[in-house]
């Protein structure tokens, strides 16, 4: 490939448990990712670490096509420790790694990938319940 793939994302702490990003979410420095591309039998044929940076964003190039392949970006590890149990369903996100889908641009976005925290921050009652107040 003469241009790699440019992936990024963000890894953020669950500080809500509520299973996707609020207000009160923080985003992790240092969190480590791995970009993982399988075959059709599931074998793992290619995979490349990241880590995120004061913002909790990851920058991953990718050398190569893998158009034939089903990639995710997956948690690692959380550099926090009382934010390291990744959210089951926030703990992977696929990412379409190849040149022949009509995607002109080298730039790929993953979903955003969570950890949750421990204990619920205090004010975390009070803030969902005005996102359920909101959709009503």
């Amino acid at each position: 490939m003469s241009r790699p793939f440019r992936l990024q994302g963000k890894v953020y702490c669950d500080t809500c448990r509520a299973g996707f990003e609020t207000s009160a979410t923080t985003y992790i420095p240092r969190a480590k990712v791995r970009v993982e591309c399988k075959d059709k039998e599931q074998k793992v044929l290619y995979t490349m670490e990241g880590t995120t940076d004061s913002t909790g964003t990851y920058h991953i190039l990718v050398n190569e096509d893998h158009g034939e392949e089903t990639c995710d970006v997956v948690l690692v590890s959380s550099p926090l420790g009382d934010c390291k149990t990744a959210d089951p369903g926030r703990d992977r996100a696929r990412v379409v790694l190849t040149s022949y889908n009509g995607i002109a641009s080298d730039k790929r976005f993953a979903n955003a990938l969570g950890f949750m925290k421990d204990d619920i921050l205090s004010g975390c009652t009070t803030l969902l319940q005005s996102l359920m107040e909101e959709e009503d």
